[in-house]
């Protein structure tokens, strides 16, 4: 019992009642930072890793597009959405692929298998702008792949279905659909901050192993709240493959909206994340 009571005795002096908070309790860190990505990174366009990761994120992609749309087809093919898997369903096709595609391709290429978050991650600093560029041309060929291969099987269904495509649905304004692929991008690139954070990562060893559970949920619960207003985007890759492959005038008029929404959702989750919740300071302390 003595020992334990000095352990308690040392314990309770180690930390003084008033405890820095903000950017002042950055000091003396038990985890380590990884170092800020370089803007441009010319040598990673001679490395096997660099292009076998774009490879894992052009595949992932169109596995998920092709799922996916499946899923959607079978939707909106029926009379009856009881005798379907129903917008429940969508919304569990789209979480489920990404918590299984991000849990298969983190340990390569990071797992974004989305324009959006790369772009976020990028502008936190976490890749290179080379690496940032690549990854989004994968994604968005992967996603024309993915839906090129679910019309060419059954193309009169697709045609005739929509094809995946998004758009903004009938009583919404463009306002509406903007707001929610914001909104809706905001909450999954911020998960995906607080997901991969390097100091959780360093106190809580689960956490690298669960990581792409809240990512897919998050998806998911985004699914279920704005398929009616939108189809959900919150992918530009996946929005663009649908209405290149399904390729009708409707599906172009308002594609600037899946386009502009999550990057400006991903921008505002990566500026909240980085300097309101990791009180990461403007200048370092000397």
């Amino acid at each position: 019992m003595e020992g334990k009571e000095e352990d308690v005795r040392l314990g309770a002096n180690k930390f003084s009642e008033r405890q820095p908070i903000g950017t002042a309790a950055q000091s003396d860190k038990d985890y380590k930072e990884p170092p800020p990505a370089p803007l441009f990174e010319p040598g990673e366009l001679t490395s096997w890793s660099f292009y076998r990761a774009g490879i894992a994120e052009f595949m992932a992609t169109f596995l998920f597009l092709y799922i996916t749309i499946l899923t959607v087809m079978g939707v909106v093919k029926s009379n009856s959405k009881c005798s379907t898997v129903g917008i429940q369903g969508i919304a569990w096709a789209f979480g489920g692929m990404i918590f299984a595609l991000v849990y298969c391709t983190a340990g390569i290429s990071g797992g974004h298998i989305n324009p959006a978050v790369t772009f976020g991650l990028f502008l936190a600093r976490k890749l290179s702008l080379t690496r940032a560029l690549f990854y989004m041309v994968m994604q968005c060929l992967g996603a024309i792949c993915g839906a090129g291969v679910v019309k060419g099987y059954q193309k009169g269904l697709y045609e005739s279905n929509g094809g995946g495509a998004n758009v903004v649905a009938p009583g919404y304004t463009k306002g509406d659909g903007l707001g929610a692929e914001i909104v809706g991008t905001f909450i999954l690139v911020y998960t995906v901050f607080s997901a991969t954070d390097a100091k959780r990562n360093a106190r809580d060893s689960h956490v690298p192993i669960l990581a792409p559970l809240p990512i897919g949920f998050a998806v998911f619960l985004v699914h279920l709240a704005t398929i009616p207003i939108t189809g959900t985007g919150i992918n530009p890759a996946r929005s663009l493959g649908a209405a290149i492959i399904y390729n009708k005038k409707h599906a172009w008029d308002d594609h600037w909206i899946f386009w502009v929404g999550p990057f400006i959702g991903a921008a505002l989750a990566a500026i909240y994340h980085q300097i309101v919740i990791r009180a990461i300071p403007f200048k370092s302390r000397p």
